[in-house]
């Protein structure tokens, strides 16, 4: 049985979460495969907004078994907070989440080491959500990281120390001058990780081709977004995993001829949080109102999220590096009641007309050239079938069909997972 994947293709907050949650029903296994609690999946049904950091967003289904996967790592004091967020709903995540052995644990001091660093930049800082995502991914491809299957070894807090004591050296060489406790880090921590150990651990890779062989259907998905990939994103304003489709693969132990279809996920308008280049970022009332109709604030920091038109140079490149085979628009009502839209449909580049994304998209090299096109004033939210598109709206989405060569087969119309249109 084929595996398929579901990815965002901006800079994140596209609405992944969202969108699993409506496919759920689907599959048998929704399983993450990469990236960590700087990750917000909101997902909001029957009135409540539910926001989810580390665990798959099919969680909230009764049938559904959710996976995280090897290529993830895992905060356990987060992971708790999360875990205690699903007790308020009954949700038996006992019965329906696993955890893979080798999936790595984010340490107290990989976060104080993220801090340290990140205040040592200055200006030139990333714009890191200070989880410790970073400084995990780096201790793991060190082959220094400690994995949840260390859990279960007699040895593991002299693991813990030996490393914990090595950060500490590297805090001090930044001469940062972080404030920290240590000690009621660890406690917390420690007592975290006992939580951690009364769920189920598996060897991932062999749980899935279990599953593959009896025919399970499995959905891989994905966290932030293709264009902050650590090779393939806009280095180095980007996160520390792989988020585009070869990241499955190495972040579940899925062979790429397992995977069939590739849902990209993208709002009809641009967002990105933290630093790092947008060429078609808005300063003006335009980008304002896009942040305030689209509640533009990141799920897991609450940070403001930078708004701009549509990019489709990056998108189309982003729709390129996953094989992107169905698409997915998020947010369209947001852009109800703007008399016109713009789209970026080629790149200004040292003087030439481009149409692929270049090696750099600062803004001394980029000027982005616009189509412009009708908007809609028409409310969508309330709509509930694609024969009560305004033709505004038809119009926009054939245009981006055309110009990706990818169909559109969703279009969402507002969070609730019932405002939901296929195509």
């Amino acid at each position: 049985m084929a595996v398929n994947l579901l990815l965002g293709l901006q800079w994140g907050d596209e609405g992944k979460g969202k969108i699993v949650d409506v496919l759920t029903k689907d599959y048998d296994i929704i399983a993450r495969f990469q990236g960590g609690p700087n990750a917000g999946h909101t997902l909001e049904f029957d009135g409540i907004k539910h926001v989810l950091h580390t665990i798959p967003s099919g969680i909230f289904h009764d049938k559904a078994i959710n996976l995280v996967g090897n290529g993830v790592v895992i905060d356990p004091v987060i992971f708790r907070k999360e875990l205690e967020n699903l007790d308020k709903f009954s949700i038996d995540y006992k019965a329906k989440l696993l955890i893979s052995r080798k999936a790595h644990l984010i340490l107290p001091t990989h976060r104080i080491l993220d801090a340290a660093s990140e205040a040592s930049k200055g200006k030139a800082k990333i714009g890191s959500t200070l989880k410790g995502i970073g400084p995990t991914y780096m201790d793991k491809t060190g082959r220094n990281g400690i994995r949840v299957g260390d859990l279960e070894l007699e040895d593991f807090k002299d693991r813990y120390r030996n490393l914990a004591d090595k950060h500490e050296a590297m805090i001090d060489f930044y001469d940062s001058k972080i404030e920290y406790d240590l000690e009621e880090l660890e406690q917390e921590f420690f007592a975290a990780l006992e939580v951690l150990k009364s769920l189920t651990f598996i060897d991932s890779e062999e749980y899935l081709h279990a599953a593959q062989r009896e025919g399970k259907t499995i959905l891989a998905e994905g966290a932030q977004g293709s264009l902050l990939d650590i090779d393939f994103g806009t280095y180095p304003f980007v996160t520390s995993s792989n988020t585009t489709a070869a990241g499955a693969c190495t972040g579940l132990g899925i062979a790429p001829n397992k995977i069939k279809d590739v849902f990209g996920i993208f709002k009809a308008y641009t967002t990105r949080v933290g630093s790092g280049p947008f060429p078609t970022e808005l300063f003006d009332e335009d980008g304002e109102t896009m942040a305030r109709v689209g509640n533009e604030f990141g799920a897991t920091t609450g940070r403001p999220r930078r708004c701009g038109w549509l990019d489709l140079v990056a998108l189309k490149y982003a729709v390129q590096v996953n094989g992107v085979t169905q698409l997915m628009m998020m947010k369209g009502d947001v852009l109800s009641g703007f008399k016109s839209l713009k789209i970026c449909t080629a790149y200004q580049y040292k003087g030439k007309t481009i149409t692929h994304l270049p090696y750099n998209i600062e803004p001394e090299n980029i000027t982005p050239v616009y189509t412009e096109v009708p908007g809609w004033a028409a409310d969508l939210t309330k709509m509930t079938s694609k024969d009560q598109f305004p033709k505004e709206l038809i119009a926009y989405i054939e245009f981006l069909e055309k110009e990706l060569e990818t169909p559109i087969s969703v279009v969402s119309v507002g969070p609730d997972r019932k405002q939901t249109i296929y195509r």
